[in-house]
């Protein structure tokens, strides 16, 4: 079995297995579910330490429906390497160190048959903005559940509203958008900006996320797009600042936790 060894472990959280589960399981309990299932969730990647429980607010909301979801379909942005379309990696599974994360072959399958779609190693060896949502799917969902990653460059929203499209025909099958908001501004400035990016999220607004609004823009701007052709609703969880957990005012990254329901 070929899989991704964790790139970010010791790094953006702990790699101790232990130490990692306890923490996202406090994360976890620390956010407030709202007792409804998402059909996507829109969550952050930076360290824990930072964005911890801004993520744990997004995934609060998996864990009262874990009997209900079959199947993950994660996108972020590629951080290191350029790209054009979106890339799913050949592996089998994506190590953590909770143990392996199986890719659903089904997906990739079906995701490698549409345009602008490669099947592509490369982008995802050392990028973070999938594997540090796999410990939180890993408690909240099981440790079999099959995800597919999807690192998404340079694309048109419709482009990825129709990989989501084709993708999420079942309800069992969540989207996850992994994206942080605005990147080294100051608090006052970050707060204002972020709150914009916000409103515009819930307005299903593609065209207002801008890439300063959002590193993860593409794939964001895809998911709003299939948002507002399937009619689905918007709500706003938690917004906060590297700020909030202690790092310097002066220089913050925005975080906003999202979750769309039909």
């Amino acid at each position: 079995m070929a899989v991704r060894p964790a790139a970010v472990a010791d790094r953006f959280y702990p790699a101790d297995p232990a130490v990692l589960a306890s923490r996202v399981d406090g994360l976890l309990a620390d956010a407030r579910p709202t007792g409804r299932r998402p059909a996507a969730l829109i969550a952050p990647h930076a360290g824990y330490r930072y964005s911890g429980a801004v993520a744990g607010s997004a995934y609060a909301q998996l864990a009262a429906c874990r009997a209900d979801v079959t199947r993950v379909v994660v996108l972020g942005p590629a951080h290191y390497v350029p790209l054009t379309g979106s890339a799913v990696p050949s592996v089998d599974a994506f190590a953590t160190p909770l143990g392996p994360v199986p890719i659903d072959p089904w997906a990739r399958q079906t995701a490698a048959e549409l345009p602008g779609v490669t099947v592509d190693d490369r982008p995802h060896a050392a990028e973070h903005a999938i594997e540090t949502q796999l410990p939180f799917l890993i408690r909240t969902l099981g440790p079999d559940i099959p995800m597919l990653p999807v690192l998404v460059g340079a694309t048109e929203p419709a482009t990825v509203a129709r990989l989501l499209a084709a993708l999420l025909t079942e309800p069992e099958t969540v989207a996850v958008v992994s994206t942080d908001l605005s990147h080294y501004l100051d608090q006052p400035t970050a707060r204002e900006r972020d709150t914009r990016t916000a409103t515009a999220i819930l307005a299903r607004d593609t065209p207002a996320i801008t890439s300063d609004a959002a590193c993860g823009c593409q794939a964001l701007r895809g998911l709003l797009r299939h948002a507002a052709e399937c009619d689905m609703h918007v709500e706003l969880l938690r917004l906060a600042t590297s700020a909030d957990a202690g790092a310097d005012p002066a220089r913050v990254v925005g975080y906003g936790a999202f979750m769309l329901t039909p």
